[in-house]
């Protein structure tokens, strides 16, 4: 008796298990598109609930409202689905969607039947991953020569504020240099780096002094949430990256934007190729908004994958398909300056752009030599729908990188002329601060080599970031004549704000106030304003509710603005 309940316990257990085995190898994933997003304790009225304080500061400056697609995905629908069985694996409030996980077809008909559900479709292919397969990121192709660089002990000086040694090439090639002189370093910039892996950047010299000032504001794995970014076993490809914006080895390296702030973000899985990568894409994009980053540097492009099944196709390089770009092109709306690489796939089959650099509101990056001269293996334009691209280029061909353990290598790559324009754009930002997103583009685009005759090998060509600045600095230049200061107080405000404008000569001006969703909820219009210091009160605030405001001062010409808070 003794020996049958064993037996029978035994056979339990091995049914239990068959099952649990049976449930875990049937189960279904669906992506599911949302109606809306009500019955939501957020609102685009409170944007500090779910956005940082740097981040509606971005829209302020850049005027730009804060909507449905700033709010998180309805708690309210996501609790429904999980009442149904469904696990939430993924969701996105841009694209507004969730994948779910369930173990019985049943569930997901069920599912399918929600009022709030928009579009429901399987979803299994984005998590079949396999590995070994055709697809592989394309900066494996990149090419890092340690030798050449160690062995000829190259370190040429600049008469710039910094001895950018073997790197003094490629800043010079942009005349990045001559801002870097002016004391335009990054200050007070933000950049994301969306990449596959930090490998050891929290101990290699090169990023001594980004991590002595606090200058890496922190990490997310979004392929592995919780996993460490700098595990040795990870991808030095976001390492080298990195290097090329934020290095500092003295006499070897400097990046082109040495003091700006980094978040540190893993979308990619380097060892494979899957389509999931282009949503963790999003979802690092959706996290650098949240947290206040000015510029998105991605080195990483898609095409072709591992399951056959998921490659694009070169019609679908129009600015409108892939989920990345779509992405990409939402962060572009969010006022980031998102600059993505080209691509390297210039010498082989596909030879075009991958996505998401086919972006229309994304600064794609080419590839040339030393000399300026077009690198073989930089992906051409122009985009399925007749777009150039890319847009500028910078070197990738024998960049100076920093490598692990110690010291610098050449790399070669457009994954590394990226982030050099993505680190001269921080400079130029620095510089200008009041400028967007796309006026920065367009400012960076005329500065090229080739603006009057652009095309799809080097786009508008090499830009140069001194001529670049003198482009938007001379768009500014009456504003600067007509008020040449302007203070208000008190900050925080209560039922008022005291103004206190020194002109040049006398002026009329516009004053708005303007809150986080870019509704104007006082003015002031024609304004007169005598030369020498006047006083201009904007009164019976006290009704407001408590918040980020921007104080906005025209004169018909150019716009100054100042962040106030109640």
């Amino acid at each position: 008796m003794k020996m049958m309940k064993q037996t029978f316990l035994l056979g339990i257990l091995f049914l239990a298990l068959a099952f649990s085995a049976f449930s875990q190898q049937r189960a279904y994933y669906y992506e599911v598109k949302l109606l809306d997003k009500q019955f939501s304790p957020y609102s685009i009225a409170e944007p500090a609930k779910f956005l940082s304080q740097k981040s509606v500061e971005r829209r302020l400056i850049q005027q730009i409202p804060v909507v449905e697609t700033d709010l998180p995905v309805s708690p309210a629908y996501l609790s429904q689905l999980r009442e149904e069985g469904a696990e939430i694996v993924y969701k996105s409030k841009w694209l507004n969607l969730v994948i779910i996980r369930v173990v019985q077809p049943e569930q997901a008909m069920q599912i399918s039947r929600k009022p709030f559900i928009r579009q429901m479709k399987s979803a299994d292919h984005l998590f079949a991953r396999q590995r070994g397969g055709e697809g592989k990121p394309y900066f494996d192709n990149e090419v890092i020569d340690r030798q050449s660089f160690r062995s000829k002990g190259r370190s040429l000086k600049s008469q710039a504020a910094f001895n950018y040694g073997a790197s003094l090439n490629q800043a010079r090639m942009i005349n990045i240099d001559q801002l870097h002189a002016l004391n335009f370093t990054g200050n007070g910039i933000t950049i994301g780096v969306i990449d596959a892996g930090y490998n050891s950047v929290d101990v290699m010299q090169a990023f001594d002094s980004l991590r002595a000032n606090g200058q890496i504001l922190g990490t997310r794995d979004f392929v592995e949430p919780g996993n460490n970014v700098y595990n040795s076993g990870i991808s030095t490809h976001g390492t080298m990256v990195l290097s090329t914006m934020g290095g500092n080895l003295p006499g070897q390296l400097i990046g082109t934007a040495p003091k700006a702030s980094y978040w540190l973000l893993r979308s990619e899985d380097a060892v494979s190729e899957y389509i999931m990568e282009e949503y963790y894409w999003v979802n690092a994009a959706e996290f650098a908004d949240s947290v206040g980053v000015d510029i998105i540097n991605s080195s990483l492009g898609y095409s072709i994958f591992d399951n056959p099944d998921e490659n694009h196709t070169y019609s679908d390089m129009d600015g409108n398909t892939t989920v990345v770009t779509i992405g990409a092109d939402m962060a572009a709306a969010k006022g980031i300056l998102v600059v993505n690489s080209a691509g390297n796939s210039g010498a082989n089959a596909w030879q075009y752009i991958t996505a998401p650099a086919d972006a229309d509101s994304v600064l794609t990056i080419g590839a040339v030599d030393p000399e300026g001269v077009y690198a073989y293996f930089s992906s051409k334009g122009p985009t399925a729908d007749g777009r150039i691209k890319p847009d500028v280029a910078a070197q990738g061909q024998q960049t100076i990188v920093a490598t692990i353990p110690s010291g610098v290598a050449g790399g070669s790559g457009t994954s590394f002329s990226s982030p050099i324009i993505a680190g001269a754009a921080a400079c130029l930002w620095q510089a200008n601060p009041t400028f967007t997103n796309m006026e920065l583009i367009n400012a960076i685009r005329m500065s090229a080599s080739q603006s009057s005759a652009p095309d799809n090998l080097k786009g508008w060509g090499i830009p140069d970031f001194v001529q670049a600045n003198s482009l938007l600095t001379q768009s500014v230049i009456h504003e600067q004549k007509a008020f040449h200061e302007l203070k208000t107080y008190p900050n925080p405000f209560s039922a008022h704000i005291s103004l206190e404008v020194t002109a040049s000569y006398p002026i009329v001006l516009d004053i708005k106030l303007i809150n986080s969703n870019g509704k104007v909820v006082s003015s002031l219009i024609g304004v007169e304003i005598a030369k020498g210091k006047n006083m201009v009160a904007i009164n019976h605030l006290d009704s407001l509710p408590s918040g980020i405001y921007m104080l906005q001062v025209t004169d018909g010409y150019a716009v100054t603005t100042k962040k106030v808070i109640k």
